[in-house]
């Protein structure tokens, strides 16, 4: 019985170009993004430096349509998906190939050229669904009920194995 393989990119990083829609003949939606995700590390100075990587990104249908809608270069994005290899033919007769990731989700962060406030939140596309444009902040208001300011000086906190309640 043989092992599964495992081909899973899950990749934080800024669109380096507005996303690029297209469609089949078969009317499915395909739309190419690029992203740039940074390393750190030390460079001969000894002072941490970002170096960049650049990455290939395919969306597919409705995901892929609202990515175009809402994305523009610049805007965050978490992907997660998958590497898929190609291989091709170019225009002079030469064989060429690629490393891509097929995203199964983009999350769209906060933001970015036109992008939203902060740096969480954000629209989720998943898998072939669609589903809705990017609203913004939840438009549910957050109950802060449960939440209760803890008083200073350690009034209440329970210092020992006796005050926990389990």
């Amino acid at each position: 019985m043989a092992a599964s393989n495992i081909n899973r990119v899950v990749l934080t990083g800024n669109l380096t170009f507005d996303p690029e829609l297209r469609s089949l003949p078969s009317g499915t939606a395909v739309c190419k993004l690029r992203i740039a995700s940074n390393t750190r590390r030390k460079g001969a100075s000894g002072e941490w430096e970002d170096k960049p990587n650049y990455f290939d990104v395919t969306v597919w249908g409705a995901q892929g349509e609202n990515c175009a809608r809402y994305l523009s270069k610049g805007r965050g994005v978490a992907i997660d998906g998958r590497l898929e290899w190609r291989e091709w033919q170019d225009q002079q007769g030469n064989k060429r190939q690629s490393v891509e990731i097929v995203a199964d989700s983009v999350q769209f962060l906060g933001g970015g050229e036109g992008g939203g406030q902060g740096g969480g939140g954000g629209y989720q596309a998943r898998g072939q669904q669609g589903g809705g444009g990017y609203g913004g902040p939840s438009e549910v208001p957050a109950d802060s009920g449960d939440f209760q300011t803890v008083p200073s000086g350690g009034g209440s906190v329970p210092t020992g194995d006796d005050d926990i309640p389990f």
